[in-house]
């Protein structure tokens, strides 16, 4: 039988969509915020009968499990260098637009960044222009695609024209050429300004299939009016800016002049303003959390502690404390106790940083 935490669920389910197509991307651009949850207290839940305490506790999992994103020092600085490419946006169809690379290792928020900036960009152009564009097209004001291991020319192409829904597709037998030219068209037709491509760090660029990639996205950024933001990791030690070459050819490469890089770094604490920060963002997260016992303050009386367990990285962040809720939740400790904090396990990244 259906109580108010189940019906809370389906009104507030988990997205599972796929951005990287355009009615994915159209769901995330448009997604309210979720309803709030309420917390209840120890004596609140012992009265709940049946199964609705499993559910209530299911539905803050959905609530804990997706913490805000935070407008971090590291977030801001980001927009702020990301505004200033954008300004060549503006220029007319005879002139070069600049493109961002946001480059830096795993957990450091480099992919929520990119996705945050251009939903934002795309509902600002939308609220002003409309969904559709003077002859009727739908716009799509920006389009977000992903790599993958041993993407060709063509599979590059198929992955732009795939989060169109073109139906190119579908017939096949078509020349990276033709899909290509299928691409500049759709992106004109659709009046696309902006393209973000993640996972750029699956090609390598020191090889030949990488170089030929890399002259692909230059070909992409000559025909289409658009500014680019390429994400990855650790883009400038494969040569990305480089375009594989080396020596004195690199200062003459397209790619290393007409791109910005955007770093992300951890959270450092050995300063005062850096703990101070650390300490906002982990109070931040914590007025998030539906924790019967937890008490303001209590992730930031762990703060050092919490830093050493995720090297500072915000993605290591919020998989501890998601991890440290369902600890909290399931012992029925209701809190993020120094011994909840122990028991919870760390993600990969963080863990080899802290073996380093």
């Amino acid at each position: 039988m259906s109580n108010e935490w189940v019906q809370w669920m389906l009104a507030n389910p988990v997205h599972r969509e796929r951005i990287t197509t355009r009615q994915g991307w159209d769901a995330y651009v448009h997604r309210e915020p979720r309803e709030p949850l309420p917390l209840l207290t120890r004596h609140e839940m012992a009265r709940l009968a049946g199964n609705e305490l499993d559910d209530y506790n299911d539905a803050r999992m959905i609530w804990n499990g997706n913490l805000p994103t935070v407008k971090t020092q590291q977030l801001l600085r980001a927009f702020r260098i990301i505004d200033q490419v954008m300004a060549s946006n503006v220029r007319d169809c005879d002139q070069q637009r600049g493109n961002v690379v946001i480059d830096a290792f795993p957990g450091l928020g480099k992919t929520t960044i990119a996705q945050r900036y251009a939903r934002d960009f795309h509902k600002k152009i939308e609220e002003r222009f409309g969904t559709r564009t003077p002859d009727g097209s739908q716009r799509i004001t920006t389009a977000f695609i992903t790599l993958k291991g041993a993407t060709t020319l063509k599979g590059l192409n198929q992955r732009l024209l795939g989060f169109y829904a073109h139906p190119a597709l579908r017939r096949g037998q078509s020349t990276s050429q033709s899909l290509e030219d299928l691409a500049v068209d759709c992106i004109a037709t659709c009046q696309t300004q902006l393209i973000v491509i993640d996972e750029l760090h699956f090609v390598d660029f020191r090889h030949s299939k990488g170089m030929e990639l890399s002259n692909h996205l230059k070909s992409w950024s000559n025909e289409m009016p658009v500014t680019f933001i390429f994400v990855g990791v650790n883009l400038r030690a494969k040569r990305f800016f480089d375009e594989g070459m080396a020596g004195d050819n690199v200062a003459y490469t397209q790619t290393s002049s007409r791109s910005v890089r955007c770093e992300v770094v951890p959270y450092d604490i050995s300063t005062t303003a850096g703990f101070r920060a650390w300490v906002d963002l982990l109070n931040t997260m914590e007025g998030h959390l539906l924790l019967a016992d937890h008490e303001a303050g209590m992730l930031a009386a762990q703060a050092r502690e919490i830093h050493h367990r995720t090297q500072g990285r915000i993605g290591s962040l919020t998989s501890l404390l998601n991890g440290a809720c369902q600890i909290a939740i399931a012992d029925r400790i209701e809190a993020i106790t120094p011994a909840v904090l122990r028991e919870t396990v760390v993600d990969n990244a963080a863990a080899t940083a802290i073996a380093s």
